[in-house]
């Protein structure tokens, strides 16, 4: 049912739909359907899959001791995430994941990828490949948000990420996937002192917006 979706993601670059077929079957994947506002994984949680959002959108967000939520990451249609947490020792959940559209997932024990099966399918080295590939991807998506967060003043982290999404998207006039809370969380600054700060740069000219509809 999603395999043209899956067909379209960095773990399942140059997989065939017949391929991605006898995966699905070979590993025994699972899907999994989620309501806006369930929670995927939660803070605390030992996991052994890798998993790839089919349907919906999900965040990845963090809440301190005394309530304080930052977002970490946000996860859209075609994405793999939960990567980080299927080697062996590498600990608990650090995050909460959480569907903010009603999602679906399809999930892959870590151990059936690595291990090759009796048929030693040629998809095997392919996905590893993809995997690694992947994960190298993530990586760079994570130094650009410490890029972000690096920056001293709420008007240079704002400056940084529109100006990344921009260049991502190749248009002065984009879209980005945050609401002002959520995008106050991601950069970790408060929403109201954000959202002076975004008018200051609109009546400057620097930018105009419209909820999450921006221009440079």
């Amino acid at each position: 049912m999603y395999t043209e979706i899956l067909k379209k993601t960095q773990l399942f670059s140059g997989v065939d739909n017949d391929e991605i077929s006898a995966m699905l079957n070979c590993l025994q994947a699972e899907t999994v359907d989620y309501k806006n506002g369930d929670y995927v994984f939660r803070e605390g949680d030992f996991i052994n899959q890798i998993t790839v959002l089919v349907k919906g959108k999900l965040l990845v967000q963090r809440d301190d001791f005394w309530g304080n939520r930052s977002i970490v990451n946000v996860i859209n249609s075609g994405e793999m995430f939960g990567e980080a947490y299927v080697a062996p020792g590498s600990g608990a959940m650090l995050n909460d994941v959480i569907a903010i559209e009603d999602s679906t997932i399809i999930a892959f024990d870590i151990n059936r990828i690595l291990t090759v099966c009796p048929s030693a399918c040629k998809f095997h080295t392919d996905i590893i490949k993809n995997l690694l590939f992947t994960i190298a991807e993530k990586n760079r998506k994570l130094v650009q948000k410490i890029g972000h967060m690096s920056k001293r003043s709420t008007r240079a982290k704002l400056l940084s990420y529109l100006s990344d999404e921009a260049k991502k998207q190749n248009c002065s006039h984009f879209y980005i996937p945050f609401n002002r809370q959520q995008l106050a969380d991601f950069l970790c600054v408060d929403r109201s002192a954000m959202s002076n700060e975004l008018c200051k740069m609109r009546d400057e000219g620097l930018i105009k917006f419209n909820r999450n509809e921006f221009t440079l």
